[in-house]
């Protein structure tokens, strides 16, 4: 269930239902995502589900990977992007294939130790890892072509929004007991808010967690 094949049968399956950047669905085709699970849920890693991946995370599943990242590559010229949430590292892998340089922000630290291992192994070296409350996004890094955020939030601090540049656009969940996926575009006059389709995301939450 981890094999090539296995992994086509999802890209067809994302396409029928409405992924159409080619480029998203390339990417994903070259992930092994069955790495990015735990090896006991290896064999699911290719279904249309979220997995849970300890510290109270889950992976998403690949439909919301390719949604997010389609949303996010509407500008195709992706120089900087930053995810808030790294988790187990698949959503940044996909990243790190159709953006110039990815800025990885992930407040538990066993978690991201574990990624910073599975991106060596894949040889992906155009992101960039640090262990820090997400909610503060990475001014020092930005501001970002594209952020995504893989939690979700009540509303987006205006830090994070400064951070994005005129043009540029943040991909995340909003909401409470429903929550729908977001996108904030920036233009000169100020921010535009979309709301999409439900999704179920766990909360954003602040601080950092070392061990």
């Amino acid at each position: 269930m981890t094999s090539q094949r296995t992994r086509m049968r999802m890209i067809e399956r994302l396409r029928a239902q409405g992924i159409a950047d080619e480029v998203i669905l390339s990417a994903m085709g070259t992930i092994p995502r069955h790495i990015f699970v735990e090896e006991a849920l290896a064999s699911r890693a290719y279904e249309d589900v979220a997995l849970p991946i300890n510290y109270g995370q889950t992976i998403s599943s690949p439909w919301i990977v390719a949604r997010m990242s389609e949303l996010l590559r509407v500008n195709p010229n992706l120089e900087k992007v930053l995810e808030i949430g790294t988790g187990c590292g698949y959503q940044t892998a996909v990243l790190a294939k159709i953006a110039q340089k990815v800025y990885s922000v992930e407040r538990i630290g066993p978690l991201l130790t574990r990624t910073r291992i599975r991106l060596q192994e894949l040889q992906i070296r155009n992101v960039y890892l640090k262990h820090a409350d997400g909610l503060l996004g990475l001014a020092e890094a930005g501001p970002f072509d594209g952020i995504i955020m893989t939690a979700v939030t009540t509303h987006v601090p205006t830090l994070l929004l400064e951070q994005i540049v005129v043009g540029g656009r943040m991909i995340f969940p909003k909401g409470t007991q429903k929550q729908n996926l977001c996108v904030i575009e920036r233009n000169s006059q100020g921010y535009n808010e979309t709301v999409l389709e439900e999704v179920n995301f766990v909360p954003l939450l602040g601080g950092v967690i070392k061990k």
